[in-house]
């Protein structure tokens, strides 16, 4: 058998182990029962909601590849098409990491090998756009949305998360101080040379590249608010507003990409429910995100891999 048709038949067994187990850890003790009939819910969504749907990620990867490219500039100049493909590798090798911590090691493939060092130190800003935003807005509707019993535990994870964003934004204006901060951690020599990138970026392309991340973070929360009032009845106004705060939940939580349909599911039919969700139609939401905006670019990222050329020497 061809080495690149091995590799091929490999992938797609990873590929399908871990679309089992993602369905496994998405239907643990506390949500294996609500899913209920699906198959019948799933006729509610009409075709042109699932193709809204698909166009938004298009749209969400394509903002993602776009803040990459720019991030990477004064290290390496990408075409768009490179870049786009690099980002959906880099989803695929994130696939079995902790909050999706591999992604960059799967974008950086797609450099000069001598560059790579240096690329994957300038792509820590965009995860930290990212998670900032994602902390920021979640903190933002935490405030905004009280829980039924206004329990001491949802204001401490209020307050917690406000904490978290203040120092998100913090780190992130200041990354001279994120590179000070890395120097002190136990990695390679090469570090020192390759996080002096970090001062090439001033306040005002910083706030470029969170602006890039927030209008990502919109595109993700519209998708998941469409179909949980398709699917779930919930209106416009709860939606907008318990999505955040989801999204906090998922962040705050160390999760591999698989496990997160568990904790999002979850997640989110304890704070849909009590309005009246249905809880098989609010997981069906949850797995329609998850499938349209990470399983299917990590195969498609995947396929990427096998078929890229990618230099392995300077």
């Amino acid at each position: 058998m061809p080495r690149r048709t091995l590799l091929f038949v490999r992938w797609g067994i990873f590929l399908a182990a871990c679309v089992y187990l993602g369905v496994q850890l998405g239907a643990g003790q506390g949500t294996r029962a609500a899913w209920g009939n699906w198959h019948h819910a799933i006729h509610a969504v009409q075709w042109p909601v699932w193709a809204v749907l698909l166009a938004m990620v298009a749209v969400n990867w394509g903002i993602e590849a776009a803040k990459w490219r720019w991030l990477v500039a004064p290290v390496e100049q990408l075409g768009f098409r490179r870049a786009f493909s690099a980002t959906l590798a880099g989803t695929a090798t994130g696939l079995l990491t902790p909050n999706r911590t591999g992604e960059p090691v799967g974008r950086v493939l797609f450099l000069a090998p001598e560059h790579r060092w240096t690329g994957g130190i300038a792509t820590m800003l965009g995860s930290m756009a990212q998670f900032t935003t994602t902390i920021v807005l979640g903190a933002m509707a935490c405030m905004v949305w009280r829980s039924p019993d206004r329990s001491w535990a949802g204001m401490s994870v209020a307050a917690f998360a406000a904490l978290c964003a203040v120092a998100a934004l913090v780190l992130f204006f200041n990354p001279r101080l994120l590179g000070r901060m890395l120097l002190r951690l136990p990695l390679p020599r090469r570090t020192g040379e390759a996080a002096k990138v970090l001062e090439l970026y001033t306040v005002r392309q910083l706030l470029a590249v969170l602006m890039m991340s927030v209008a990502r973070y919109a595109v993700f929360a519209v998708q998941y608010i469409l179909l949980l009032v398709v699917l779930a009845g919930i209106s416009w106004a709860d939606s907008a507003a318990l999505v955040p705060v989801i999204y906090l939940f998922t962040t705050l939580v160390p999760t591999m990409m698989l496990s997160e349909l568990g904790v999002r599911g979850s997640v989110a039919v304890a704070l849909l429910a009590p309005l009246g969700a249905h809880p098989a139609m609010v997981l069906l939401a949850s797995f329609g995100v998850w499938a349209a905006n990470i399983a299917l670019p990590a195969a498609a990222g995947a396929l990427i891999l096998l078929v890229a050329r990618i230099r392995t020497q300077p």
